[in-house]
């Protein structure tokens, strides 16, 4: 019996990444995982076939986020392949993971990036959550995924650092919102992680891997699985006294 056996976990923007971890180590420790895809198919039921030949259940749901009708697509997909995968409705654990990064300081961001960037990151976890709440069990876990951008002033990033502050500031709003419920409401701030995102100036490049792994106080590059770490925490009833907070998951960058 793993920590999360019976319970139903939403991932977005788990076909690659930190959200692939954090869909394979909620599976791990037992849940049924909605594993949600924007765009690649493909790569997202490559997840499902690893969560399962590893004994774990899950399931795919597709939307394209930040665009107009993206909410209600993705619910109606996951109401009716969650019935498909289990006994009953409903969710216990939502994990707002997808997001873009636009690049450029801000005499580059276009209004066109940063109207994108809103969409994404800002105003579809907003309206995922608010539907999300009608589907959620009392007892249940929202996490979001902010960034050590709030933080860490990076300039060349300063629209996506907004719309993560943004992030911050519903987490510990909605917390307040629904603790009635005794439903914990956290966000988890990853810095510099080992991804294929990362991987066209980060992997290979041994100078700008010795400058990455400096930033951090324990003198690595962070990896996926350690964020995912810490999002199981907060999605376990070990986590049940934590809410409204923002977990510095950084490897302790810029301290």
């Amino acid at each position: 019996m793993g920590t999360l056996t019976g319970k139903k976990a939403l991932v977005t923007g788990a076909s690659r990444g930190i959200g692939r971890s954090i869909a394979e180590r909620l599976a791990r420790d037992g849940a049924l995982v909605a594993v949600h895809y924007g765009r690649n198919a493909a790569a997202a039921q490559e997840v499902v076939a690893a969560i399962r030949a590893d004994g774990g259940a899950a399931f795919t749901v597709h939307a394209e986020l930040g665009v107009p009708g993206d909410v209600p697509t993705l619910w109606e997909g996951y109401d009716r392949e969650v019935l498909r995968h289990s006994d009953s409705p409903g969710l216990d654990i939502l994990v707002n993971n997808a997001g873009i990064t636009p690049r450029g300081e801000i005499e580059q961001t276009t209004p066109e990036a940063f109207d994108e960037a809103v969409a994404v990151n800002m105003r579809a976890p907003f309206f995922l959550t608010q539907q999300a709440v009608k589907r959620l069990h009392d007892g249940g876990r929202i996490i979001n995924i902010s960034s050590g951008a709030t933080r860490i002033a990076l300039t060349d990033i300063i629209a996506y650092a907004m719309t993560k502050g943004a992030v911050d500031a519903f987490t510990l709003t909605l917390a307040k919102a629904l603790g009635g419920r005794g439903i914990t409401v956290n966000a988890v701030a990853p810095g510099i992680i080992d991804t294929d995102m990362n991987a066209s100036w980060l992997r290979g490049n041994e100078a700008a891997e010795t400058s990455a792994a400096q930033l951090s106080a324990l003198g690595r590059i962070g990896r996926a699985e350690d964020v995912a770490a810490v999002v199981a925490f907060l999605a376990s009833d070990d986590g049940r006294w934590v809410t409204g907070q923002v977990i510095d998951a950084t490897g302790g960058s810029q301290l």
